[in-house]
């Protein structure tokens, strides 16, 4: 399965009556493909990234991989997923898991998962 076309669809799906800002996410894990939109919520911050509703669909689903991730939003500058969606993004992916950054019409910019949080938060912290 293509992940922009993934994200694209689930993003069409999102809850954002407050922002009206539209925010898809696609994981391909080895399995397959994972999708996530926002979901906002009437009492700010208790609203859902699109990243971390495609990361939980993964794990419901028993994945615990993230190979390629893709976020689409329909914005003038590209979106990197936020900071705690960076820091979730850290917990699957290994830091040169390519991150996609896209618009409606396609891809725009491409990072890793290490570019977008670098000095991760990471399991050796807590040996």
């Amino acid at each position: 399965m293509d992940l922009f076309e993934a994200a694209k669809a689930v993003r069409e799906k999102a809850y954002a009556p407050y922002s009206g800002f539209l925010v898809g996410a696609a994981l391909r894990t080895p399995s397959g493909v994972f999708a996530g939109c926002n979901v906002e919520n009437v009492a700010y911050p208790e609203g859902t990234c699109a990243e971390a509703g495609a990361i939980a669909a993964m794990c419901a689903a028993g994945e615990r991989v993230i190979e390629e991730v893709l976020v689409i939003a329909d914005s003038p500058e590209p979106v990197t997923p936020c900071g705690g969606c960076r820091q979730k993004l850290a917990e699957f992916a290994a830091p040169e898991v390519v991150v996609t950054l896209a618009g409606l019409e396609g891809p725009r910019a491409r990072m890793t998962v290490a570019e977008l949080l670098p000095g991760a938060f990471a399991k050796g912290h807590l040996e």
